[in-house]
């Protein structure tokens, strides 16, 4: 019973932790972009001030039974997602439900938050909507040949499809990121569409479809879809630093202090992981579709399939 009941609120905990964390860096990035376009800028909190006015208003526009479940279905599939991300590996708190194949569990749920808002965005019956969703899922199809690529190259590798047990590989030798380095480089290229920043905006595009899919989206619509936002960014970026950099929280420190230690050591990866993007897109002009589409089905692919290449030798198949 009582390791239900840590479960229970580590649980609750994970998600506080990843809503602030990913709020904050949402700020963060915006704080950053201003500087470097030497404004000012807001405070890194104002992510939190917005969302707060958000879910203040009463939205008088309704698109009908999907326009409504969208959002939910967005805020749903992300939590659902970071309940199977170990976020310290082996902590009381931070384990949560790790398995056996959560890697492929996670393969097939991360989708469900771009499907969701693909549905909602198309009953609204606005033309920009429409097209920031056709865009979106041709830029989906894209990055997921490259990021899959990766993955099947650790699964391949290690002979395993458990993220705390390539957390474990890790713990006993080096990270991942120097095992097969290959498959680091196709997952981090891909990682580039998910986040969707510039060069790979296509799906809001700036001045050019008034936000797309979030067109006809305010008041607590919008803030939930802002909240799912920032779970699934903390979600991605945990992942990467679980799979390549060793995860956080493997310390020979117990209680309170083992907890605190790891997430320090964890906001510090994702920091560096996020900042990576983040650069990348101040100082790159925004992609058309089909250029997108084409650049990760080329280097990224390249590496994605050296990658499985330098498993299977490491494993001596040829």
């Amino acid at each position: 019973m009582e390791g239900i009941l840590f479960k229970i609120l580590g649980a609750f905990l994970t998600a506080i932790l990843a809503f602030v964390v990913g709020m904050f860096y949402g700020g963060l990035r915006r704080k950053v972009t201003a500087r470097v376009q030497n404004r000012v800028g807001p405070p890194v909190h104002q992510n939190f001030l917005d969302l707060m006015k958000l879910q203040s208003k009463r939205t008088n526009i309704a698109h009908g039974f999907m326009g409504h479940l969208a959002p939910v279905w967005i805020i749903i599939a992300a939590i659902t997602v970071l309940m199977f991300i170990p976020i310290l590996h082996g902590d009381l708190w931070f384990n949560n439900l790790t398995m056996k194949g959560d890697l492929i569990f996670l393969l097939y749920m991360m989708v469900f938050g771009s499907l969701g808002m693909a549905l909602g965005a198309g009953q609204t019956g606005n033309p920009n909507s429409a097209m920031g969703v056709s865009r979106g899922l041709a830029q989906l199809a894209g990055f997921e040949i490259p990021f899959m690529l990766s993955l099947i190259a650790l699964m391949l590798q290690f002979k395993t499809t458990s993220i705390s047990e390539l957390m474990q590989v890790q713990e006993s030798g080096s990270w991942i990121i120097v095992q097969n380095p290959f498959a680091f480089i196709a997952a981090l290229l891909a990682s580039l569409g998910m986040f969707r920043y510039s060069p790979f905006d296509i799906v809001g595009a700036p001045a050019e479809l008034a936000s797309g899919p979030r067109s006809e989206f305010g008041g607590k619509y919008l803030g939930t879809m802002m909240t799912g936002g920032a779970v699934f960014a903390f979600i991605k970026l945990v992942m990467y630093v679980d799979l390549f950099l060793g995860g956080a929280g493997n310390n020979n420190l117990e209680g309170i202090a083992g907890t605190a230690l790891g997430l320090v050591e964890l906001l510090v990866k994702t920091f560096l992981l996020y900042m990576i993007p983040v650069f990348i897109g101040l100082v790159s002009p925004r992609f058309r579709t089909e250029q997108a589409i084409q650049f990760f089905w080329k280097w990224p692919t390249f590496f994605g399939l050296l990658a499985i290449g330098w498993a299977l030798y490491k494993n001596g198949t040829f």
